[in-house]
């Protein structure tokens, strides 16, 4: 042999032990565990506490934005449907669970104003 000290490297271990302690082989498994846990796991599991707490809290006059993008405003709470405004003089039912967030009350219809008249100069 050219490497006879490779040879005797690969050898079994002196003392019989070739297991050594179990906890340090599952070690590395733990550790990307509690790594996923806390950067993925606990964050949706608390945003996913934050939207149904905001769904229970619903009411008339809440702008919304659904599953759909949608924006409107809520005309009437009937348990788990909704009546929500979307235009002038039009309004749609949806299901409490379909609302994705607040909405923009900028982006909710308008309420019909008469437009100024404006005089040009010339």
């Amino acid at each position: 042999m050219f490497f006879p000290s490779l040879a005797h490297a690969m050898g079994a271990a002196p003392g019989g032990d070739a297991g050594g302690n179990p906890i340090t082989a599952f070690l590395p498994l733990i550790l990307m565990f509690a790594i996923f846990y806390f950067l993925l796991i606990r964050p949706q599991q608390k945003k996913a506490k934050q939207h149904k707490e905001y769904l229970s809290a619903l009411k008339r006059g809440d702008y919304i934005l659904t599953g759909g993008g949608i924006y409107g405003r809520i005309m009437e709470v009937h348990g788990d449907k909704l009546t929500v405004e979307i235009a002038k003089d039009l309004n749609i039912e949806i299901n409490r669970n379909y609302v994705s967030g607040p909405g923009d009350a900028a982006a909710a219809p308008a309420k019909a104003e008469p437009k100024a008249k404006t005089k040009d100069k010339e």
